[in-house]
């Protein structure tokens, strides 16, 4: 089997290879598991050494689009699976609305155009996000989004989120592909350095203090916010490749499960397990521009198809918070409470 995951070098396209690569087979749409042979990871940058160093393992460094354009790139007719992954971020979207498009709208067209002229119909895995959901005055949102509530993007990225979703139904309609499109949560705790999205001082309240760094935290306590941690959200983004098409059910976007909770629970969760030394780094002076963002998505969604599948949200941000510090003890400066 030929997997291509586009945003490969990213931390969630990196995790996700290293996934499949553990498993080393994965059955599709319903079918028998069948080996892994060969993953393409296809990012702007080089992917992490360890990966790099995986003889199952092809990296294409370069622009999606540009890739997507060139005759002699043969690996998007041979994919029996894409997992598209790779976007601009919502912060960027709202600063850059023409690198939104491109990023989003234009790479996720061109892709399903690549692969409907492939004929191959691979299973395409798209990762949407809550962003699709968006507070506004004049439509104000139900208390909780299931998967039947209508989308009503407040930012860029969420518009364009959403036009790939129906992209990738109408494709998929069509035969082209058998694509699944997952909203992806907040996902909490990220590793590394902060990326330009609205959503990511989730992580960095987190992450950074448990760095002994400051870390802005600019939005209200009460602001309530739907969570799922990097493996969680990567369980979910396999497990709707692997479903078969009953499985599945409709064509429409699939919510992903999450942990819903406040902000201040967050910071709670956080003393909990690194003591006030943690949350006295915590820098609470408002942002507005990202408050403007944040309080347009939803805080609590009802995930009943992804539960169907076998997937659940997180026990508890704090076990999120100790599932970090595990994986990344060199990141970790603050003593951890057992």
């Amino acid at each position: 089997m030929h997997i291509v995951i586009t945003g490969g070098a990213g931390f969630l396209g990196a995790r996700l290879a290293r996934t499949l690569l553990a498993q080393g087979s994965l059955a599709l749409a319903g079918a028998a598991p069948r080996p892994i042979e060969r993953i393409t990871l296809v990012d702007r940058a080089a992917p992490p050494a360890d990966l790099a160093a995986d003889t199952r393992i092809a990296a294409v460094v370069g622009d999606l689009n540009a890739q997507l354009a060139d005759a002699d790139a043969a690996y998007w007719a041979e994919a029996n699976a894409v997992f598209h992954l790779a976007a601009a971020v919502s912060g960027e979207c709202e600063a850059d609305f023409d690198l939104g498009m491109r990023s989003n709208f234009g790479a996720t067209n061109a892709l399903l155009e690549r692969l409907r002229n492939a004929g191959t119909a691979p299973v395409l895995v798209f990762s949407s996000s809550l962003a699709v959901f968006g507070n506004s005055p004049e439509q104000p949102l139900p208390e909780i989004i299931d998967d039947n509530t209508l989308p009503t993007p407040q930012t860029s990225y969420g518009i364009q989120k959403f036009i790939g979703e129906q992209l990738v139904a109408d494709y998929t309609r069509k035969g082209f592909i058998r694509g699944r499109s997952v909203r992806l949560m907040t996902v909490s705790v990220r590793p590394g350095l902060p990326n330009g999205a609205a959503s990511g001082f989730f992580s960095g309240m987190i992450r950074e203090p448990l760095a002994g760094i400051r870390a802005a935290c600019p939005v209200p306590d009460e602001t309530l916010v739907a969570l799922a941690s990097p493996a969680r959200t990567v369980e979910g983004i396999v497990r709707a490749a692997e479903a078969s098409d009953a499985q599945w059910g409709p064509r429409t976007a699939l919510n992903l499960p999450s942990l819903s909770l406040t902000v201040g629970g967050m910071a709670a969760a956080l003393e909990r397990v690194a003591g006030k030394a943690a949350t006295a780094l915590l820098d609470r002076t408002p942002d507005p521009a990202i408050q403007r963002i944040v309080k347009t998505w939803p805080g609590r969604i009802e995930a009943r198809r992804a539960r169907g599948l076998g997937l659940l949200p997180d026990a508890s941000f704090e076990d999120v918070i100790r599932d970090y510090v595990r994986e990344n003890p060199d990141a970790v400066k603050l003593p951890a409470n057992a």
